[in-house]
Protein backbone atom coordinates (compact mmCIF):
# COMPACT_ATOMS: atom_id res chain seq x y z
CA UNK A 1 0.00 0.00 0.00
CA UNK A 2 2.53 2.54 0.81
CA UNK A 3 3.50 5.34 -1.52
CA UNK A 4 6.84 5.21 -0.06
CA UNK A 5 8.08 1.94 -1.82
CA UNK A 6 7.81 4.17 -4.93
CA UNK A 7 9.75 7.57 -4.11
CA UNK A 8 11.00 8.64 -7.04
CA UNK A 9 12.67 11.39 -8.77
CA UNK A 10 9.22 13.47 -8.94
CA UNK A 11 9.09 13.81 -5.55
CA UNK A 12 12.70 15.07 -4.90
CA UNK A 13 11.98 17.70 -7.49
CA UNK A 14 8.93 19.06 -5.54
CA UNK A 15 11.05 18.91 -2.25
CA UNK A 16 13.86 20.30 -3.77
CA UNK A 17 11.46 23.56 -4.87
CA UNK A 18 10.45 24.10 -1.32
CA UNK A 19 13.91 23.93 -0.27
CA UNK A 20 15.51 26.45 -3.22
CA UNK A 21 13.12 29.58 -1.68
CA UNK A 22 13.27 28.36 1.76
CA UNK A 23 9.53 28.79 2.89
CA UNK A 24 8.32 25.87 4.80
CA UNK A 25 5.17 27.17 6.17
CA UNK A 26 2.18 27.18 4.36
CA UNK A 27 1.08 30.58 4.75
CA UNK A 28 2.68 33.91 4.45
CA UNK A 29 6.32 34.69 3.10
CA UNK A 30 4.89 36.01 -0.68
CA UNK A 31 7.99 37.28 -1.46
CA UNK A 32 10.37 34.69 -0.88
CA UNK A 33 8.28 32.04 -2.37
CA UNK A 34 9.22 32.54 -6.32
CA UNK A 35 5.58 31.27 -6.37
CA UNK A 36 5.62 27.94 -5.13
CA UNK A 37 2.50 27.35 -3.25
CA UNK A 38 2.72 23.28 -2.39
CA UNK A 39 -0.24 23.20 -0.12
CA UNK A 40 -2.65 25.21 -2.31
CA UNK A 41 -1.33 23.40 -5.55
CA UNK A 42 -2.12 19.76 -3.33
CA UNK A 43 -5.49 21.14 -2.75
CA UNK A 44 -6.52 21.48 -6.30
CA UNK A 45 -5.31 18.48 -7.29
CA UNK A 46 -7.23 16.72 -4.44
CA UNK A 47 -10.07 18.60 -5.39
CA UNK A 48 -9.91 16.79 -8.88
CA UNK A 49 -9.19 13.62 -7.13
CA UNK A 50 -12.47 13.72 -5.00
CA UNK A 51 -14.65 15.53 -6.97
CA UNK A 52 -15.17 18.00 -3.72
CA UNK A 53 -15.02 21.71 -4.30
CA UNK A 54 -13.28 21.85 -1.05
CA UNK A 55 -9.98 20.85 0.30
CA UNK A 56 -8.37 21.96 3.67
CA UNK A 57 -5.23 20.08 4.09
CA UNK A 58 -4.11 19.53 8.03
CA UNK A 59 -1.35 18.05 9.55
CA UNK A 60 -2.46 14.39 9.28
CA UNK A 61 -5.41 11.96 9.42
CA UNK A 62 -6.56 12.23 12.78
CA UNK A 63 -6.19 16.26 12.57
CA UNK A 64 -8.60 16.04 9.66
CA UNK A 65 -11.22 13.93 11.64
CA UNK A 66 -11.10 16.55 14.59
CA UNK A 67 -11.11 20.02 12.21
CA UNK A 68 -14.28 18.25 10.61
CA UNK A 69 -16.13 17.41 13.13
CA UNK A 70 -15.11 20.73 15.07
CA UNK A 71 -16.28 22.71 11.26
CA UNK A 72 -19.88 21.19 11.76
CA UNK A 73 -20.47 21.75 15.38
CA UNK A 74 -19.74 19.03 16.93
CA UNK A 75 -18.36 19.71 20.77
CA UNK A 76 -19.07 18.91 24.03
CA UNK A 77 -21.84 16.88 24.95
CA UNK A 78 -22.64 15.46 21.21
CA UNK A 79 -22.61 11.57 20.48
CA UNK A 80 -20.70 10.44 17.54
CA UNK A 81 -21.46 7.00 16.44
CA UNK A 82 -18.62 5.39 15.49
CA UNK A 83 -17.54 1.41 14.28
CA UNK A 84 -15.53 -0.85 17.22
CA UNK A 85 -13.34 -1.73 14.04
CA UNK A 86 -11.43 0.99 13.45
CA UNK A 87 -8.23 3.11 14.40
CA UNK A 88 -7.73 4.73 17.93
CA UNK A 89 -7.51 8.25 16.26
CA UNK A 90 -11.31 7.83 15.00
CA UNK A 91 -12.31 8.49 19.21
CA UNK A 92 -9.31 10.34 20.24
CA UNK A 93 -10.78 12.68 17.75
CA UNK A 94 -14.40 12.49 19.13
CA UNK A 95 -12.77 13.28 22.73
CA UNK A 96 -10.45 15.63 21.87
CA UNK A 97 -13.70 18.40 21.10
CA UNK A 98 -15.53 17.01 24.60
CA UNK A 99 -18.02 14.90 22.72
CA UNK A 100 -18.97 11.20 23.26
CA UNK A 101 -17.77 8.52 21.08
CA UNK A 102 -20.70 5.95 20.99
CA UNK A 103 -19.18 2.51 19.54
CA UNK A 104 -21.60 0.04 17.40
CA UNK A 105 -21.03 -3.59 16.00
CA UNK A 106 -19.85 -3.56 11.86
CA UNK A 107 -21.31 -5.93 9.65
CA UNK A 108 -19.66 -8.11 6.91
CA UNK A 109 -18.37 -5.04 5.44
CA UNK A 110 -16.24 -4.68 8.26
CA UNK A 111 -17.53 -1.44 8.58
CA UNK A 112 -20.14 0.09 10.44
CA UNK A 113 -24.02 -2.03 10.50
CA UNK A 114 -26.96 0.14 9.66
CA UNK A 115 -28.80 -1.48 11.96
CA UNK A 116 -26.51 -1.04 14.57
CA UNK A 117 -26.51 2.56 13.67
CA UNK A 118 -30.23 3.39 13.95
CA UNK A 119 -30.49 1.80 17.50
CA UNK A 120 -28.08 3.73 18.85
CA UNK A 121 -29.36 7.38 17.80
CA UNK A 122 -30.47 9.17 20.34
CA UNK A 123 -31.75 12.70 20.98
CA UNK A 124 -27.67 13.52 21.72
CA UNK A 125 -26.85 12.25 18.44
CA UNK A 126 -24.92 14.74 16.41
CA UNK A 127 -23.09 12.86 13.55
CA UNK A 128 -22.24 9.10 12.49
CA UNK A 129 -18.24 8.40 11.35
CA UNK A 130 -18.54 6.18 8.90
CA UNK A 131 -14.64 4.44 8.76
CA UNK A 132 -14.02 2.95 5.38
CA UNK A 133 -11.54 0.53 6.72
CA UNK A 134 -8.97 -1.54 4.93
CA UNK A 135 -10.02 -0.06 1.24
CA UNK A 136 -13.31 -0.99 1.25
CA UNK A 137 -16.68 0.53 2.46
CA UNK A 138 -20.05 0.82 4.22
CA UNK A 139 -22.97 -0.01 3.09
CA UNK A 140 -23.80 4.21 2.30
CA UNK A 141 -27.08 4.21 0.96
CA UNK A 142 -28.59 2.61 4.00
CA UNK A 143 -26.43 5.05 6.40
CA UNK A 144 -27.10 7.70 4.16
CA UNK A 145 -31.28 7.35 5.20
CA UNK A 146 -30.45 6.51 8.49
CA UNK A 147 -28.71 10.25 8.49
CA UNK A 148 -31.50 11.54 6.69
CA UNK A 149 -34.14 10.30 8.65
CA UNK A 150 -32.44 11.40 11.88
CA UNK A 151 -31.22 14.92 10.88
CA UNK A 152 -27.59 13.90 11.97
CA UNK A 153 -24.23 14.71 10.18
CA UNK A 154 -22.42 11.89 7.70
CA UNK A 155 -18.74 12.49 8.74
CA UNK A 156 -16.64 9.87 6.44
CA UNK A 157 -13.13 8.61 7.22
CA UNK A 158 -11.83 7.11 4.21
CA UNK A 159 -8.10 7.45 5.74
CA UNK A 160 -7.09 3.95 4.80
CA UNK A 161 -9.09 3.43 1.57
CA UNK A 162 -8.25 6.26 -0.83
CA UNK A 163 -8.98 5.13 -4.76
CA UNK A 164 -12.02 3.39 -3.80
CA UNK A 165 -15.13 4.40 -5.08
CA UNK A 166 -18.97 3.70 -4.15
CA UNK A 167 -21.74 4.14 -7.20
CA UNK A 168 -19.35 5.93 -9.19
CA UNK A 169 -18.72 8.67 -6.02
CA UNK A 170 -14.98 8.57 -4.59
CA UNK A 171 -14.63 7.23 -1.17
CA UNK A 172 -14.64 10.05 1.18
CA UNK A 173 -16.74 12.11 -1.17
CA UNK A 174 -19.90 10.85 -0.17
CA UNK A 175 -20.93 11.68 3.19
CA UNK A 176 -21.43 16.21 4.87
CA UNK A 177 -17.40 16.05 5.30
CA UNK A 178 -14.80 13.37 4.10
CA UNK A 179 -11.44 12.83 5.87
CA UNK A 180 -7.79 11.44 4.75
CA UNK A 181 -4.93 10.25 5.91
CA UNK A 182 -1.15 10.86 4.06
CA UNK A 183 1.17 9.68 6.72
CA UNK A 184 3.77 7.23 6.22
CA UNK A 185 1.94 3.82 5.18
CA UNK A 186 -0.79 5.38 3.27
CA UNK A 187 -1.63 4.73 -0.32
CA UNK A 188 -0.19 8.44 -0.92
CA UNK A 189 1.97 10.10 1.48
CA UNK A 190 3.11 13.35 2.91
CA UNK A 191 5.07 11.70 5.36
CA UNK A 192 2.59 13.41 7.66
CA UNK A 193 -0.68 14.97 6.60
CA UNK A 194 -4.63 14.99 5.88
CA UNK A 195 -6.87 16.48 4.31
CA UNK A 196 -10.47 17.47 4.85
CA UNK A 197 -13.13 17.37 1.89
CA UNK A 198 -16.29 18.95 1.68
CA UNK A 199 -19.29 20.15 -0.87
CA UNK A 200 -20.19 22.53 1.94
CA UNK A 201 -18.63 26.01 1.93
CA UNK A 202 -19.31 26.78 5.64
CA UNK A 203 -17.52 23.61 6.70
CA UNK A 204 -14.81 24.57 4.34
CA UNK A 205 -14.61 27.89 5.83
CA UNK A 206 -14.66 27.04 9.17
CA UNK A 207 -11.84 23.84 8.59
CA UNK A 208 -9.74 26.71 7.47
CA UNK A 209 -9.66 29.32 10.24
CA UNK A 210 -9.97 26.13 12.70
CA UNK A 211 -6.68 24.75 11.89
CA UNK A 212 -4.77 27.79 11.78
CA UNK A 213 -5.48 29.41 14.74
CA UNK A 214 -8.70 30.77 13.60
CA UNK A 215 -6.90 33.22 10.90
CA UNK A 216 -9.48 34.45 8.46
CA UNK A 217 -6.78 34.27 5.95
CA UNK A 218 -8.04 37.68 4.21
CA UNK A 219 -6.01 39.61 2.37
CA UNK A 220 -1.63 39.19 2.17
CA UNK A 221 -0.59 40.43 5.80
CA UNK A 222 -1.03 37.74 8.24
CA UNK A 223 -0.29 39.78 11.34
CA UNK A 224 -3.51 42.45 10.18
CA UNK A 225 -5.88 38.87 9.73
CA UNK A 226 -8.52 38.71 12.05
CA UNK A 227 -9.83 35.78 14.29
CA UNK A 228 -13.59 34.70 13.81
CA UNK A 229 -13.55 32.23 16.06
CA UNK A 230 -11.12 29.95 18.11
CA UNK A 231 -8.75 27.65 16.79
CA UNK A 232 -5.76 25.55 16.91
CA UNK A 233 -2.66 24.31 14.88
CA UNK A 234 -3.22 21.76 12.90
CA UNK A 235 -1.34 23.41 9.91
CA UNK A 236 0.74 21.07 7.01
CA UNK A 237 3.88 22.29 6.10
CA UNK A 238 5.04 23.11 2.74
CA UNK A 239 7.85 20.09 2.81
CA UNK A 240 5.21 17.52 3.45
CA UNK A 241 2.42 19.17 1.04
CA UNK A 242 5.31 19.40 -1.92
CA UNK A 243 6.21 15.47 -1.82
CA UNK A 244 1.90 14.74 -0.97
CA UNK A 245 1.54 16.69 -4.87
CA UNK A 246 4.42 14.30 -6.42
CA UNK A 247 2.45 11.82 -4.72
CA UNK A 248 -1.04 11.75 -6.26
CA UNK A 249 -0.16 12.65 -9.51
CA UNK A 250 1.16 9.14 -9.31
CA UNK A 251 -1.86 7.69 -7.82
CA UNK A 252 -3.47 6.23 -10.89
CA UNK A 253 -0.23 4.36 -10.86
CA UNK A 254 -0.31 3.08 -7.32
CA UNK A 255 -3.68 2.03 -7.95
CA UNK A 256 -3.23 0.28 -10.71
CA UNK A 257 -0.06 -1.76 -8.93
CA UNK A 258 -2.68 -2.54 -6.61
CA UNK A 259 -5.07 -4.02 -8.30
CA UNK A 260 -2.78 -5.96 -10.06
CA UNK A 261 -0.94 -7.84 -6.64
CA UNK A 262 -5.14 -7.56 -4.66
CA UNK A 263 -6.22 -10.08 -7.59
CA UNK A 264 -3.59 -12.36 -7.98
CA UNK A 265 -3.77 -13.01 -4.35
CA UNK A 266 -7.80 -12.82 -3.93
CA UNK A 267 -8.00 -15.33 -7.48
CA UNK A 268 -5.55 -18.11 -5.10
CA UNK A 269 -7.43 -17.92 -2.31
CA UNK A 270 -10.34 -17.99 -4.19
CA UNK A 271 -9.90 -21.73 -4.96
CA UNK A 272 -10.36 -23.04 -1.53
CA UNK A 273 -13.84 -23.28 -0.47
CA UNK A 274 -13.21 -22.92 3.05
CA UNK A 275 -12.11 -18.97 2.29
CA UNK A 276 -14.87 -16.33 2.17
CA UNK A 277 -14.33 -12.80 1.44
CA UNK A 278 -15.74 -9.24 2.69
CA UNK A 279 -18.89 -8.25 1.19
CA UNK A 280 -18.73 -5.01 -0.82
CA UNK A 281 -22.02 -3.02 -1.26
CA UNK A 282 -23.46 -3.09 -4.70
CA UNK A 283 -21.68 -0.38 -6.79
CA UNK A 284 -18.71 -0.58 -4.65
CA UNK A 285 -15.16 -0.58 -6.09
CA UNK A 286 -12.00 -1.18 -3.48
CA UNK A 287 -9.38 0.70 -3.17
CA UNK A 288 -7.49 -2.70 -2.94
CA UNK A 289 -5.24 -1.33 -0.77
CA UNK A 290 -6.04 -4.55 1.55
CA UNK A 291 -7.00 -8.45 0.91
CA UNK A 292 -9.45 -9.22 3.30
CA UNK A 293 -10.65 -12.78 3.99
CA UNK A 294 -12.34 -15.01 6.26
CA UNK A 295 -11.51 -18.71 7.65
CA UNK A 296 -14.20 -20.53 9.24
CA UNK A 297 -13.92 -19.88 12.65
CA UNK A 298 -11.56 -18.08 15.17
CA UNK A 299 -9.12 -20.72 16.28
CA UNK A 300 -8.59 -21.53 12.62
CA UNK A 301 -7.87 -18.27 11.71
CA UNK A 302 -5.22 -18.15 14.41
CA UNK A 303 -3.54 -20.98 13.34
CA UNK A 304 -3.65 -19.80 9.58
CA UNK A 305 -2.23 -16.03 11.05
CA UNK A 306 0.52 -17.89 13.24
CA UNK A 307 1.39 -20.03 9.83
CA UNK A 308 1.47 -17.22 8.00
CA UNK A 309 4.60 -15.75 10.35
CA UNK A 310 6.18 -18.79 10.82
CA UNK A 311 6.58 -18.92 7.27
CA UNK A 312 7.85 -15.24 6.70
CA UNK A 313 4.23 -14.31 5.01
CA UNK A 314 4.41 -10.46 6.76
CA UNK A 315 1.70 -7.73 6.35
CA UNK A 316 -1.48 -10.38 7.53
CA UNK A 317 -3.02 -9.38 10.43
CA UNK A 318 -6.09 -11.17 12.41
CA UNK A 319 -7.50 -7.91 14.32
CA UNK A 320 -8.93 -9.60 16.91
CA UNK A 321 -6.09 -8.98 19.35
CA UNK A 322 -4.59 -6.16 18.01
CA UNK A 323 -4.17 -3.08 20.13
CA UNK A 324 -4.76 -0.69 17.49
CA UNK A 325 -7.73 -1.67 15.08
CA UNK A 326 -10.15 -3.25 17.57
CA UNK A 327 -12.31 -2.79 20.70
CA UNK A 328 -11.44 -5.72 22.52
CA UNK A 329 -7.48 -4.90 23.50
CA UNK A 330 -8.48 -0.93 23.80
CA UNK A 331 -7.99 -1.26 27.70
CA UNK A 332 -7.02 2.67 27.61
CA UNK A 333 -10.22 4.05 26.54
CA UNK A 334 -12.27 1.37 28.63
CA UNK A 335 -10.01 1.90 31.53
CA UNK A 336 -10.12 5.99 30.71
CA UNK A 337 -6.60 5.97 31.53
CA UNK A 338 -6.44 10.07 30.72
CA UNK A 339 -3.79 12.42 31.61
CA UNK A 340 -6.19 14.99 32.25
CA UNK A 341 -10.08 14.81 33.65
CA UNK A 342 -12.51 13.63 31.57
CA UNK A 343 -15.96 15.42 31.78
CA UNK A 344 -18.91 13.53 33.31
CA UNK A 345 -20.76 12.81 30.18
CA UNK A 346 -17.67 11.18 28.69
CA UNK A 347 -17.05 8.85 31.64
CA UNK A 348 -20.35 8.05 32.44
CA UNK A 349 -20.42 6.97 28.57
CA UNK A 350 -17.29 4.91 28.19
CA UNK A 351 -17.98 2.80 31.53
CA UNK A 352 -20.59 1.02 29.39
CA UNK A 353 -17.93 -0.21 26.97
CA UNK A 354 -16.50 -2.38 29.37
CA UNK A 355 -19.95 -4.05 29.35
CA UNK A 356 -20.89 -3.76 26.06
CA UNK A 357 -21.83 -6.71 24.00
CA UNK A 358 -19.75 -6.51 20.40
CA UNK A 359 -19.88 -10.19 19.55
CA UNK A 360 -21.53 -9.06 16.23
CA UNK A 361 -18.15 -7.73 15.67
CA UNK A 362 -16.18 -10.46 17.08
CA UNK A 363 -17.78 -12.81 14.62
CA UNK A 364 -16.68 -10.74 11.75
CA UNK A 365 -13.46 -9.76 13.12
CA UNK A 366 -12.28 -13.23 15.03
CA UNK A 367 -12.25 -15.03 11.15
CA UNK A 368 -10.84 -12.45 9.16
CA UNK A 369 -6.93 -11.82 8.21
CA UNK A 370 -6.46 -8.44 6.99
CA UNK A 371 -3.45 -8.92 4.29
CA UNK A 372 -1.88 -5.27 3.14
CA UNK A 373 -1.07 -5.12 -0.40
CA UNK A 374 2.39 -3.87 -0.93
CA UNK A 375 3.57 -1.56 -4.14
CA UNK A 376 7.10 -2.61 -4.27
CA UNK A 377 6.19 -6.54 -4.98
CA UNK A 378 7.05 -7.44 -8.77
CA UNK A 379 4.39 -10.04 -10.47
CA UNK A 380 6.57 -12.70 -10.04
CA UNK A 381 6.77 -12.51 -6.17
CA UNK A 382 2.86 -11.95 -5.51
CA UNK A 383 2.91 -14.91 -7.65
CA UNK A 384 4.66 -16.91 -5.31
CA UNK A 385 3.32 -15.16 -2.14
CA UNK A 386 -0.33 -16.44 -3.49
CA UNK A 387 1.37 -20.09 -3.38
CA UNK A 388 2.71 -20.09 -0.41
CA UNK A 389 -0.55 -18.79 1.55
CA UNK A 390 -2.95 -21.05 -0.01
CA UNK A 391 -0.45 -24.31 1.09
CA UNK A 392 -0.35 -22.52 4.71
CA UNK A 393 -4.49 -22.34 4.72
CA UNK A 394 -4.75 -25.73 3.01
CA UNK A 395 -2.60 -26.81 5.77
CA UNK A 396 -4.13 -25.64 8.30
CA UNK A 397 -7.64 -26.79 6.84
CA UNK A 398 -6.90 -30.46 6.57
Amino acid sequence: MPGFELFGDLERKEVNDVLDNGVLMRYGFDGMRKGHWKAKALEKELQNTFKSKYVQLVSSGTAAVTVALASAGVGAGDEVIMPAFTFVASFEAIMMLGAIPVLVDIDDTLCLNPKAIENAITPKTKAIMVVQMCGSMANMDAIQAVANRHNVLVVEDACQAIGGSYKGKPLGSIGDLGCFSFDFVKTITCGEGGAVVTNNEKYYINADHYSDHGHDHIGNDRGAESHPFLGYNFRISELHAAVGLAQVKRLPEFLDIQKRNFNILREALAEIPEVTFRAVPDGGVESCAFLNFSLPDLETASKVSNGFKERGVDACWNYYNNNWHYIRRWDHLKDLKSLYPISEDVKNALLNLKHQDFSISDHFIGRNISCLIKLSWTEDEVKARAKKMSEIIRGVLN
